[in-house]
């Protein structure tokens, strides 16, 4: 929980000075912005979905359909699915993949992923992913994999399940202190590309009202996002339950 010292945001826990997310995350009623950073989109969409296009579901979507560059008849494989990971299966979907692997320890999770496009779940807890993943996939690996973590175990992952020509893309942000270890041989003896995706790649001029329109036609289903709707007061406890799994996203109603 956090706490206010000598007008310093800190960490109950441990004193650790906290700072907005990328400068501007804030749980506050109101806030300023520069006319620049806002987006019109259709007003029939509820501002509780439109609202989810500013972080961790245009992630997702922009990883696979912008950076990845997903496309019909691909295979897609997306390696942890919280909201992150979750939209880029959406995303994979959307963009007509014929394959689609989600992979996570959770089973709640893999069937959540199942509702917005996955054809196929792995839980890793339980089975080796990269052996799944190429197995599915006819011995090659897939087309492109989505490592949605961020750790360096789950990149290797990702890195391994490709195929020779297949394009990894890494969305899930790591921890500073993270460092991966490959050999360098497998590295030049692979193909393809390893990209990593800022906010999915987004242009929010070009990508929210389109998304909004694939949701008001049925296309797209961000209510599905939505797994609860929560107070101010109660941030505290729904980021208890996001850590928990419990949820896909909390959206604060003022």
């Amino acid at each position: 929980m956090p706490h206010e010292v000598r007008g310093v945001v800190v960490h109950e826990a441990d004193g650790t000075v906290l700072s907005p997310a990328l400068g501007i995350g804030a749980f506050a009623d109101k806030t300023l912005v520069a006319a620049g950073q806002c987006t019109s989109v259709d007003p029939a969409a509820p501002p509780e979905v439109a609202g989810l296009l500013g972080c961790g579901v245009m992630a997702g979507l922009g990883a696979a359909i912008n950076t990845a560059g997903v496309t019909r008849g691909d295979s897609v494989a997306v390696i942890g699915c919280g909201s992150v990971g979750t939209a880029a299966v959406a995303g994979a979907s959307l963009a007509g993949a014929r394959c689609v692997i989600a992979v996570d320890v959770d089973d709640r999770e893999l069937e959540g992923a199942r509702r917005f496009g996955a054809t196929h779940t792995v839980n890793s807890a339980r089975e080796d992913p990269v052996e799944v993943i190429r197995h599915l996939t006819d011995g090659n690996g897939a087309d492109v994999v989505i490592d949605a973590v961020g750790l360096p175990a789950t990149y290797e992952q990702a890195f391994y399940a490709r195929d020779l020509a297949g394009t990894v893309v890494l969305v899930g942000v790591p921890r500073p202190e993270s460092r991966l270890e490959l050999p360098l041989l497998d590295v030049f003896g692979c193909g393809g590309s390893l990209k990593s995706s800022w906010y999915g790649d987004c242009l929010p001029s070009r990508d929210f009202p389109m998304l909004i329109d694939l949701y008001t036609q049925g296309r797209l289903d961000l209510e599905g996002f939505v797994s609860e709707r929560i107070t101010l007061g109660e941030a505290s406890e729904a980021f208890q339950r996001l850590e928990a799994g419990d949820v896909l996203r909390s959206v604060v109603m003022l």
